[in-house]
Order: structure tokens, then sequence, then C-alpha cells
């Protein structure tokens, strides 16, 4: 579930690189993306 939320937020901000979006909408969509990213290692410490 947390793995397929990092793939699509990281194709969400791919697409917006390509685009030329704003810089503030890009840097938000990677924020999010490095919190999620924490949280599955996280996750993944628990389980080890």
């Amino acid at each position: 579930m947390l793995d397929d939320k990092i793939c699509e937020l990281r194709n969400k901000l791919n697409k917006s690189i390509s685009d030329g979006e704003d810089y503030s909408i890009i840097y938000q969509i990677s924020v999010e993306l490095d919190e999620l990213i924490a949280k599955f290692y996280e996750n993944t410490m628990n389980i080890i």
C-alpha cells in the first residue's frame, strides 16, 4: 500500500518536473514523497 503511494507520488513528481511546473509545486510534492519514504523505512525497520 505504502509502496503504491510512493510510486504514484514519484510519477507525479517526475511529471511536474518534465512539464516545467512552478518550483513551489515541485518542492511540495518532493517533501510529501520524502515523508512517505521515511514512513516506509520506519515500517521496514519495525518489521526487522
